[in-house]
C-alpha cells in the first residue's frame, strides 16, 4: 500500500537566532528561519506555492514579506497535534497541490498555564475519582477540553500538574525512580553544550538536579522545558525534487497521529497517553520496525513525555523507559540509541518539537557539527506532544 508521506522529502530547514527575552519582534525572528531554509532547499521565494503553521506569524504577513502568494495548506491532516503543518504539507506536495510548502513555528517565551478559577462550590471533579475506578471499568468517555475543566476543576492549572499525575502513576506502576528521570535531563544538558544555539549549556549534575526547586511533584525545575524566542522553518517538497535539491534530502517514510481520544486522563490504559496511538499508526504505514532506528529525537516538554514516547514507540517495554534511560549510556551520542542530540526542549529551549523535527534533519544529512553521530544515522523518529495530542514521522536518508 503505498501512503502520501512517501511522496513528500524536506528539502530545507532553517533556525532564527534563539534567546531568551530577546525583544526581537515575531515577524524578524520567523523571516530569519524562512529565509534560511528556502535558501537552504535551494530555492527563491518565488518557488514557494503552499505555506502552513500553526497561527503565530501570520501567514499572510510572511507572504507579504516575501513578496509571493503561497497557498494556506495547514491543514489536511487534523490528527498530529503540533506537526499538523508539517504532515498535511507532506498531503498537499503527494496530492499535487503545491510543490514547495513553507512550514514555520516561531515561540515567544510561551506561557503553559490555564488562567481559569475554578468554581469553589463545582461539584467534585472526575479527576478526584480517576483511581477508585473498579480495575476493568472505562472511566466515562469525555472530550480534551472537557477534561481539561475536570482538571481546573480540581485546581490543577498547568500542563506540569496534569503530566506530573501521569509519571505518578508510573512510578507507582513500574518503581519509576525521580533519577531515572534525572539521567535524561543530564544527557540533555551534555548535547547541549556541544549545541551553540542552546541556551543552558553549563554541566549538570544529579545533586543538581535532584537540588532543583520542585513544580509539581514528581517535577521539578529541571525537568520542565525552557521557554526562549526563536524560530524554525522547514520546506517540504515534492519527492521528485530530490534529484535537484542540493542538500541531501530527508525523506518521509511515515507519519503517526492521535485525535485525542480519552483526553488526559480517561483512557482505560492510563498512564498512557496519544503518543501510543500515534506511534501505532506510524509503525502500521512502514515495513521498518523500532530496531532499524539509529536516532530519536522526541519530546521532552517535561522529561516523563520522552519516557511515554521511548514506550509508545516500542523502543523498550511498558514501565521500561526508566531503566532504559538510567546511567545515560544507552541514549548518549555514542550510544545504541542517542536521544535529544541537541539538547532538547530541557536544555536548548522549547520550540514545540519543531527543533526536534530540524535536529533530525542535520543528524541525517551529517551536519550538525559537534555533536554529529559518529555514524551518520539512516533512519531517525521525530515525536510531538503528550497528553491528549500527538504527532511523529520517521524521517530516512
Amino acid at each position: 500500500m503505498s501512503y502520501f508521506e512517501k511522496d513528500a522529502i524536506i528539502s530545507g530547514i532553517g533556525i532564527s537566532r534563539i534567546g531568551r527575552r530577546t525583544g526581537i519582534p515575531g515577524l524578524d525572528l520567523t523571516m530569519e528561519a524562512v529565509r534560511t531554509a528556502i535558501d537552504d532547499a535551494g530555492l527563491t521565494a518565488s518557488d514557494i506555492d503552499g505555506i502552513a503553521t500553526l497561527g503565530d506569524t501570520p501567514a499572510a504577513e510572511v507572504n507579504a514579506a516575501l513578496q509571493i502568494e503561497a497557498a494556506d495548506c495547514g491543514s489536511g491532516f487534523g490528527t498530529g497535534g503540533l506537526l499538523n503543518p508539517v504532515i498535511s504539507a507532506c498531503r498537499v506536495v503527494s496530492e499535487g497541490h503545491a510543490r514547495h510548502v513553507l512550514i514555520y513555528r516561531t515561540i515567544q517565551m510561551l506561557g503553559g498555564t490555564v488562567p481559569v478559577k475554578p468554581d469553589e462550590n463545582a461539584a467534585p471533579s472526575p479527576m478526584a475519582r480517576m483511581f477508585d475506578t473498579p480495575e476493568g471499568q472505562t472511566p466515562p468517555a469525555v472530550g480534551p477540553m472537557d477534561d481539561v475543566n475536570d482538571l481546573v476543576a480540581a485546581q490543577a492549572y498547568s500542563a506540569a500538574n496534569w503530566l506530573a499525575l501521569h509519571c505518578r502513576r508510573h512510578m507507582d506502576l513500574y518503581g519509576t525512580t525521580k533519577e531515572q528521570l534525572g539521567w535524561l535531563a543530564i544527557n540533555s544538558r551534555r548535547n547541549a553544550a556541544l549545541n551553540p544555539r542552546a541556551v543552558y549549556r553549563d554541566p549538570m549534575t544529579m545533586d543538581d538536579y535532584l537540588g532543583a526547586r520542585m513544580v509539581s511533584s514528581p517535577f521539578g525545575l529541571l525537568d520542565c522545558d525552557v521557554p526562549i524566542d526563536g524560530s524554525i522553518a522547514l520546506v517540504v517538497s515534492a519527492a521528485d525534487y530530490a534529484k535537484d535539491c542540493p542538500r541531501r534530502p530527508v525523506k518521509v517514510e511515515a507519519v503517526g497521529g492521535s485525535d485525542g481520544a480519552g483526553g488526559w486522563f480517561h483512557r482505560a490504559d492510563y498512564p498512557k497517553m496519544a503518543s501510543a496511538d500515534a506511534a501505532a499508526q506510524m509503525w502500521s504505514r512502514t515495513d521498518l520496525t523500532p530496531a532499524d532506528l539509529n536516532l530519536a529525537e522526541l519530546y521532552d516538554g517535561f522529561t516523563f513525555l520522552t519516557f511515554a514516547w521511548l514506550e509508545a514507540l516500542g523502543i523498550c517495554g511498558d514501565g521500561e523507559a526508566g531503566p532504559f534511560v538510567e546511567g545515560a549510556e544507552r541514549i548518549a551520542l555514542d550510544g545504541v540509541l542517542p536521544l535529544n542530540t541537541y539538547g532538547g526542549q530541557l536544555s536548548a529551549g522549547r520550540m514545540h518539537g519543531y527543533w526536534l523535527v530540524h535536529e533530525t534533519c542535520l543528524q541525517l544529512r551529517g551536519e550538525a557539527g559537534e555533536r554529529q553521530l559518529s555514524r551518520r544515522p539512516e533512519v531517525a523518529v521525530a515525536a510531538v506532544g503528550g497528553g491528549p495530542i500527538a504527532g511523529c514521522m520517521l524521517l530516512t536518508c
